[in-house]
């Protein structure tokens, strides 16, 4: 069966769908809003079910991939909610110590593809961790919807420094160089940015289409940022210009590419809103980006 992309659906279909994902509309109010975009012999049901993420059919590196090593690690944090429990991949067999990337989920916690995301990053001979911002809640439940109603629940300034705490302990890790990076989606794109405001010896940082800090905030950025933006996604894309301003009044180094023609989310290939050319170029870069600012 061919898989249905971006262009198989509605301009609005997709904006009532980016609006349900992040809290903005109920299950329920897509329902009704978006049955007038449903194709003949699809009802509004079926539309929210080909927009959702097929984690299976997308999965790029197994878990039980013989050229990593995969496990679930918790790290204490303080100021948080007392710990962090994530999941780490590195590579089976590394010669020295190596780079260490803090991957950062989208509003749903540690879902199949961010773990995905995390193995891919061992492949290419980083140590990555994954925290699950859920845990405290009792962790990603399995369910999108479930997930997306917990994490309102959470208290995003304790989870902030979950997230901090994290970067902290990957910085003193044994098997690691010292040199720590983040990497976040949407929601985690924006702690990414975060993350680059508070760490001042962050090595690198790369939001994929995250929210941007205030711009009194650029001041405190030290590291160097590669940003990822999507043409189609005006709620993020926008705060772009004012954040550029910022950065360059502040002299911060970075990078940044909107990618034409795509929607939010265009890096997540469990879903239609997935491009593949913008998705590997911009992972093109950010590997490239990792390489240069983590290697010793």
């Amino acid at each position: 069966m061919t898989r249905k992309t971006a262009k198989d659906f509605h301009p609005e279909a997709l904006k009532l769908f980016d609006r349900y994902v992040h809290g903005q509309l109920s299950r329920r109010g897509f329902l009704q809003h978006a049955a007038q975009f449903a194709a003949a012999g699809v009802t509004a049901e079926g539309l929210l079910l080909a927009l959702s993420p097929g984690f299976a059919e997308a999965q790029q590196v197994a878990g039980n991939d013989p050229r990593i090593k995969t496990r679930y690690v918790e790290y204490p944090s303080p100021k948080g909610y007392g710990k962090v429990h994530g999941y780490m991949a590195q590579p089976a067999k590394a010669e020295g110590k190596l780079p260490t990337v803090l991957v950062v989920h989208e509003n749903r916690g540690l879902n199949p593809h961010i773990e995905d995301i995390a193995r891919r990053l061992a492949l290419d001979n980083f140590i990555a961790f994954a925290p699950d911002a859920l845990f405290p809640l009792g962790g990603y439940p399995g369910d999108e919807d479930q997930a997306r109603e917990l994490f309102g629940k959470l208290d995003q300034a304790r989870t902030h420094e979950d997230f901090l705490a994290a970067a902290a302990a990957l910085k003193h890790l044994p098997e690691g160089n010292g040199k720590v990076g983040v990497v976040g989606f949407c929601y985690g794109g924006g702690i990414a940015n975060f993350l680059a405001t508070r760490v001042p010896d962050l090595a690198a940082a790369v939001p994929f289409y995250g929210a941007q800090p205030p711009a009194e905030e650029a001041a405190k950025i030290k590291a160097p940022l590669l940003l990822h933006y999507a043409e189609k996604d005006e709620r993020i894309t926008s705060g772009w210009p004012a954040y550029e301003m910022a950065l360059k009044a502040a002299g911060v180094r970075y990078q940044a590419f909107i990618y034409p023609g795509v929607e939010h989310g265009f890096n997540n290939d469990t879903t239609p809103r997935y491009d593949e050319a913008a998705a590997k170029l911009a992972w093109q870069r950010t590997i490239s980006f990792f390489n240069e600012h983590l290697r010793v």
